[in-house]
């Protein structure tokens, strides 16, 4: 490749932002020569994070001063029902990867009911792919416009998918329970909930009326023509600052073995290269995946014979976020998939 591409990050001081541009700036065919902020203007980036260096990109601007005729991408990290706002005015005029959930869900009337009727272009909610990479690959490359999927529903659409479009088990009554880092709550997160004088502490919240139920169910529909699936999901944050992990039970179709589903998964890893199967003599937690794009699956053995317990691990910034998007951006740009994220 001759020429860089020329990228923008919109919302670059946020902790999703600050990935994305240590990711694009190890990028060997990227020119980062745009960072936008809400808040900070006029500094560098490693006056906010010294943990990598940025001297070499330019000073944090506006947001709104950023002009498209200037780049050829602009990720957009901001906060839902604000990214839509950006892509109403650069629509047509730039590839746009937008790592909100504005352009994830293919409905309005599902989108406000989860989250309100902030949205300036509805009309364009069909016109982004869902970018979930190891599934949607053959769309992603011919897209100008990608929705990357939420880091819950990454750690769970990757085991869930390839089985239900198998057909390999019941969707009738599937049971999710998540846990995350804090920092998939972005920086206004309260850490005082967290911690007390004496201990750290751990809970559940928004058990089934979680806003990513609708992108979960959205998604494990498009794959099962059947009927409509049927799950239980339960979130929860642990006082960790990254990383996520969705144990998911499954009942099995009639004759189906688990070897079958361990056969398939490895089927997978041939084609999916951050993808992977963890055997059992193998540690399946958060420091395995922390500061990678891999999604880690692990199966369990159940008392039943006809059920199966799924362990998937994700970094929640990384592969449920930044290095999703640039790893759609690479598919996008015909670039091997693993650059700049191994």
């Amino acid at each position: 490749m001759k020429n860089k591409i020329r990228v923008a990050v919109l919302g670059s001081t946020g902790y999703v932002g600050m990935e994305l541009v240590k990711i694009l700036s190890n990028h060997p065919y990227v020119d980062i020569n745009f960072l936008g902020s809400e808040t900070i203007h006029g500094s560098y980036l490693n006056n906010i994070d010294n943990t990598i260096e940025f001297n070499q990109l330019p000073l944090l601007k506006p947001n709104d001063s950023f002009n498209s005729k200037d780049s050829d991408y602009v990720f957009l990290a901001l906060p839902h029902s604000v990214s839509n706002k950006y892509v109403k005015k650069y629509f047509d005029e730039i590839n746009i990867i937008d790592l909100s959930a504005d352009f994830r869900l293919d409905s309005f009337d599902v989108y406000k009911k989860n989250y309100g009727n902030e949205h300036e272009c509805k009309e364009y909610l069909n016109s982004f792919i869902y970018g979930l990479a190891e599934i949607n690959r053959e769309k992603i490359l011919e897209s100008k416009n990608i929705a990357v999927p939420g880091c819950y529903p990454t750690s769970i659409l990757l085991p869930l998918i390839p089985l239900i479009k198998n057909k390999l088990i019941n969707t009738e009554n599937i049971i999710i329970d998540s846990k995350s880092g804090y920092s998939g709550a972005g920086k206004k997160f309260d850490f005082n909930k967290m911690k007390s004088k004496n201990d750290y502490n751990f809970y559940n919240y928004n058990t089934n009326n979680h806003r990513h139920i609708a992108e979960i169910k959205q998604e494990l529909n498009k794959h099962n023509s059947e009927n409509e699936v049927k799950f239980s999901f339960n979130p929860h944050i642990l006082p960790n600052f990254r990383g996520m992990i969705s144990t998911i039970y499954c009942d099995l179709n009639k004759s189906i073995k688990k070897t079958d589903i361990i056969n398939l998964f490895h089927d997978l890893l041939k084609i999916n290269p951050f993808l992977k199967y963890i055997d059992y003599d193998e540690t399946l937690d958060f420091f395995s995946v922390q500061n990678t794009n891999y999604c880690k699956i692990k199966i369990f053995n159940h008392h039943s014979d006809d059920k199966i317990i799924i362990v998937s691990a994700i970094d929640n910034l990384i592969k449920g976020a930044a290095g999703q998007a640039v790893q759609c951006f690479n598919i996008s740009e015909n670039i091997e998939e693993t650059v700049s994220l191994v």
